[in-house]
């Protein structure tokens, strides 16, 4: 009965596609060619949330795995690349490369707090130095290719943790429960309290009344950021880097500081760099989000104060 579901998700994303690409000029003949890629991907993505697909995989050795994540990494870059007529042996190559240093990272390497901080590093970096935009050519300047990309390298570095690495107590899902709706939601309003004054105070943000695109695109704006970057975000830093230092320092409050701290340190790079405003409301949301993320006991109700958080300020601010 699943099974029959697939189709239907496959139409869902087709429609998504439709709505994001339309109101930006894109042409249809354009979105149609790179659909496909998408949809592979977001099949790929959705794999995450079946356990018992991850399951069947933890029945292979790790180093199986690891080479079933590069192929399944390359393969979207692939398709969307021969249809569009921009495919690069090297920049094939390049993803592979990077997709092997993170897919082979933990079979390779031991199991520390030492490995734990560089994978978190080796992840960032990549992000933080814009290489998928330079390997993703766009067709059209509204679609905005390299979104595979960042999607590919969450899905990676999640199957690398879930089934190679095996880390627990994350508390990883798609689907939020109540609880943790309601906990995400009462830890949204207090980051909204304190965020839009101070975004007011250093001239970061202005409250701005949505367009029309804007209130339509909301749903999407949402659901966009709860399940790519919410969810690679909070698993990163919250699930792990805030779970691992509260266990390095022996200290909750301590870890849950000093990763707040990070995550607002890495906003620095944001145009126009460097942008300590950015760093100072991005380390007050990640105090909130780590608040979130130990009372729900998992990254599911931070992710939805993430996700809150970022669609209020794409859609109520400037």
């Amino acid at each position: 009965m699943k099974w029959l579901l697939i189709p239907l998700f496959w139409a869902a994303c087709v429609a998504a596609g439709y709505l994001y690409t339309q109101p930006r000029g894109v042409p249809w003949e354009v979105t149609r060619a790179v659909a496909p890629a998408f949809v592979l991907e977001a099949t790929l993505f959705l794999a995450l949330a079946s356990e018992s697909i991850r399951k069947h995989m933890e029945k292979f050795p790790p180093a199986a795995v690891a080479s079933m994540l590069v192929l399944a990494a390359v393969a979207p870059y692939a398709l969307a690349a021969l249809v569009m007529g921009s495919f690069s042996w090297l920049h094939l190559g390049a993803l592979a490369v990077l997709a092997a240093v993170l897919s082979f990272w933990y079979v390779v390497l031991p199991h520390n707090p030492l490995t734990d901080a560089g994978l978190l590093a080796f992840a960032a970096a990549v992000v933080l130095l814009k290489v998928f935009p330079q390997v993703y050519a766009r067709p059209h300047e509204g679609l905005a290719l390299e979104a595979l990309g960042t999607a590919m390298w969450i899905r990676t570095g999640l199957f690398a943790i879930l089934s190679v690495r095996r880390v627990k107590n994350i508390g990883f899902g798609f689907w939020p429960e109540l609880r943790e709706l309601k906990i995400g939601l009462v830890f949204f309003i207090g980051l909204l309290a304190l965020a839009a004054p101070l975004g007011w105070a250093i001239d970061f943000t202005r409250p701005e009344w949505p367009t029309g695109k804007e209130w339509a695109e909301l749903p999407l704006t949402f659901f966009g950021t709860l399940w790519v970057l919410a969810l690679g975000e909070e698993l990163f830093f919250r699930g792990l880097l805030q779970q691992w230092m509260c266990g390095w320092l022996k200290n909750d409050w301590a870890g849950l500081l000093v990763t707040a701290v990070v995550f607002g340190s890495l906003h620095v790079f944001k145009d126009p760099f460097p942008n300590w405003r950015f760093v100072a409301v991005a380390t007050l949301a990640g105090v909130f989000y780590g608040l979130a993320f130990q009372q729900g006991k998992g990254i599911r109700a931070s992710m939805v104060t993430h996700a809150l958080t970022v669609t209020t300020w794409k859609t109520f601010f400037s």
